[in-house]
């Protein structure tokens, strides 16, 4: 049977599981999508940050592939969780935020966002909406739901348990708060990072006391950092942040493992899986670079995130830095004084211009391969230059400055 916008419930089953680390349970996300019926998708978000990064977007990411399918996203700003902050994988209880600052990270969130989404097809929602209006005897019953022994089964909170960690009541009522925006909303499916397993079940478990079909929940995995170890966050400085400027976008991501790059691929990319496997393929046997694979994400992301023009601009720029001998359009510029014999050996020049720390740093650059006068590879470490002469040094991969040396005063 085809799905609401055409493909077959095979192509949207594998469009929807590239990526996922598990969804549960898969038959139940089958039959609904058999159904032929819109079906309701939910993704909460705290805002208790003012800036996303790439490693929030894989979530959006599937959100987008759900609505391209014809079905009904719900992005989910949780202004009153978020009061109480998400204790999951913390050791230590979150700083609660104020409302003002819920609501200025929930207005940049929701302008980022619609980056990805569509505006006209996205349903914005509030969870103050309904928490506000429930009683002090609804959260009693609310309450009564989960059993303190049930809590501590949590990894998280055991942890803070047994170490003596303080562990606060609000903290409790939590994956309660969030398994509640499921019945408030009715949703079908939800979605969550592998770490939101507790809180995700507890959505179904609630739909079903109040007698609604439960939803299936589909986890994303964490989305790593550059370094290819730790998951992306901006406090590592491991991130790719959406407002990040283009030509700083496309250096963070050319530098990325080989490795890295396909997972990049499988969780931002909105390639088809048949484009994605013509491309792996194209790199296996040779027909296309690495590099030059990774040059085709950055600018799909920078794209999405700026426009076509910042991408190509991007690429000719700061993607020109990592192919040898080649130039960027912009960067530093500076005029030095030459010495009394009226010029500067190379390895002075390095330090003085900051592309280097020290001569000797600059020195252990030249020996290794590591500095371009003008595109030219350079290894003399008598290699002086002379007053008049303006040039590109260039020493790594990225880092550039045109330098004119000058006649001592």
């Amino acid at each position: 049977m085809a799905t609401l916008d055409g493909r077959s419930l095979q192509d949207a089953i594998d469009l929807i599981s590239r990526g996922a680390d598990e969804i549960l349970p898969l038959d139940e996300l089958r039959e609904k999508l058999d159904s032929g019926r819109p079906l309701k998708i939910k993704a909460g978000f705290d805002p208790t940050a003012p800036d996303l990064h790439l490693g929030h977007t894989v979530l959006i990411n599937k959100l987008r592939q759900f609505q391209d399918l014809g079905h009904e996203v719900i992005f989910l700003i949780g202004d009153f969780t978020g009061l109480i902050g998400d204790p999951t994988g913390k050791n230590q209880t979150r700083q609660p935020l104020t409302e003002e600052q819920l609501m200025r990270n929930a207005e940049t969130y929701a302008s980022q966002v619609f980056k990805i989404l569509d505006r006209e097809k996205t349903r914005v929602e509030y969870n103050s909406r309904w928490m506000n209006a429930l009683k002090p005897q609804d959260f009693v019953r609310l309450a009564a739901k989960l059993t303190v022994a049930r809590m501590l089964d949590r990894d998280d909170f055991s942890k803070r348990f047994k170490s003596e960690q303080p562990i606060s009541i609000h903290e409790f009522l939590y994956p309660l708060m969030q398994g509640y925006d499921s019945v408030a909303l009715q949703a079908d499916v939800e979605l969550g990072g592998t770490d939101q397993r507790f809180n995700l079940l507890m959505g179904r478990e609630l739909q079903r006391d109040a007698g609604q079909n439960p939803q299936t929940i589909l986890m994303m995995p964490i989305l790593e950092g550059l370094d290819g170890e730790k998951k992306m966050s901006k406090s590592l400085g491991n991130y790719v942040g959406l407002n990040d400027e283009p030509g700083d976008m496309y250096g963070k991501l050319m530098n990325i493992s080989d490795e890295l790059m396909w997972r990049y691929y499988d969780l931002l990319s909105f390639k088809s899986n048949a484009d994605l496997a013509a491309l792996r393929a194209s790199v296996e046997s040779g027909s296309m670079s690495p590099n030059d694979a990774k040059a085709h994400l950055a600018r799909e992301l920078i794209a999405r995130f700026h426009d076509e023009d910042s991408a190509a601009r991007a690429s000719r720029s700061a993607g020109n830095k990592f192919r040898a001998g080649e130039i960027p359009d912009e960067m530093p510029e500076m005029v030095l004084v030459a010495d009394k014999d009226g010029g500067m050996p190379l390895a002075v020049l390095l330090r003085e211009t900051g592309l280097a720390k020290s001569s000797s740093e600059a020195r252990s650059f030249i020996t290794q391969g590591a500095v371009r006068i003008d595109g030219e590879l350079e290894v003399d470490l008598q290699y002086r230059v002379n007053s008049g002469e303006t040039h590109v040094f260039q020493c790594g991969k990225k880092r550039f400055v045109r330098a004119t040396l000058t006649a001592e005063r």
